[in-house]
């Protein structure tokens, strides 16, 4: 299968808001650059005119302007070990691919090979999710990861002694790229596939972790609610600073309020405590 290839020259504000929403329209692969953004769907399934509506919609602020041309499928393995560079989530943890050399000085470290998964760090969701984590004592807890991607969530629950963990998602690519993150750190879970209500957790946890989107969030809030136990923490990150309002107002009927807000390029992130 072909490739269209969308060589698009931006802000570089808006390249993480950009692939984010690029992602819910069909792009199943990006490579940052120091232009924009390259962004990758097959051919066949390229929604056209979705992605004229979303550069109408930026082009003017992001200062949007792009190019497209047809490619075979490549080794997207070869394309991330050229472009993805290690990450430091300031002195807390150090996130690396297993090509790259160790790095002393941190409190922690995450080897990722993070394949076409989402979650390694470099998104602004992602960084702030492990800077929660650390503020949350994980040690001897039960955790459950909802829409795991790389895994990296679940392995720095991993390094924060967590007792139990539990992790899924939905793409299978994401579930086998997840498991051989999972053996890279010595976790010793295997990621499921499906759903939460797939899936279906049991038991309560003390800990639930969801870096997804808006919408999925707000159609499982009363989930995760009911399997945090009293105390728990619910951490929550794929959204904007402008839909904080609506998960809190979803969240409150349920018991969890506000325990600790966060954003990053207008990414929001959320720490919130069962009653």
């Amino acid at each position: 299968m072909d490739y269209l290839e969308l060589k698009i020259t931006c802000l570089e504000d808006f390249r993480e808001i950009l692939i984010a929403e690029l992602a819910e329209i069909g792009f199943d692969s990006f490579l940052e650059t120091e232009e924009g953004v390259d962004a990758y769907a097959p051919e066949q399934e390229f929604d056209r005119e979705a992605f004229l509506e979303l550069v109408e919609k930026y082009k003017l602020p992001a200062q949007i302007s792009w190019h497209e041309s047809k490619m075979p499928k490549v080794n997207w393995n070869e394309e991330w070990e050229k472009n993805y560079d290690p990450i430091e989530v300031d002195d807390l943890v150090f996130v690396r691919a297993s090509f790259h050399e160790p790095v002393p000085g941190f409190q922690y470290e995450i080897v990722i090979n993070p394949k076409m998964s989402f979650g390694t760090g470099h998104h602004a969701t992602t960084f702030q999710m492990l800077k929660h984590q650390a503020e949350i004592d994980h040690k001897g807890k039960r955790v459950l990861d909802v829409g795991s991607g790389t895994g990296i969530l679940a392995i720095m629950a991993h390094l924060l002694e967590a007792r139990e963990i539990e992790a899924f998602d939905i793409d299978e690519w994401c579930v086998d790229n997840g498991n051989e993150n999972f053996d890279l750190n010595g976790l010793s879970t295997r990621m499921d596939i499906g759903t939460i209500r797939e899936v279906n957790p049991q038991g309560k946890f003390d800990i639930i972790l969801a870096n997804i989107n808006k919408n999925i969030l707000l159609d499982e809030m009363e989930i995760y609610a009911d399997l945090l136990v009293s105390k728990g923490f619910l951490l929550l990150s794929g959204f904007y600073t402008e839909d904080i309002e609506d998960l809190l107002e979803c969240a409150a009927p349920l018991g969890l309020s506000l325990y600790k807000k966060n954003s990053k390029d207008n990414w929001a992130a959320l720490i919130l405590q069962k009653d």
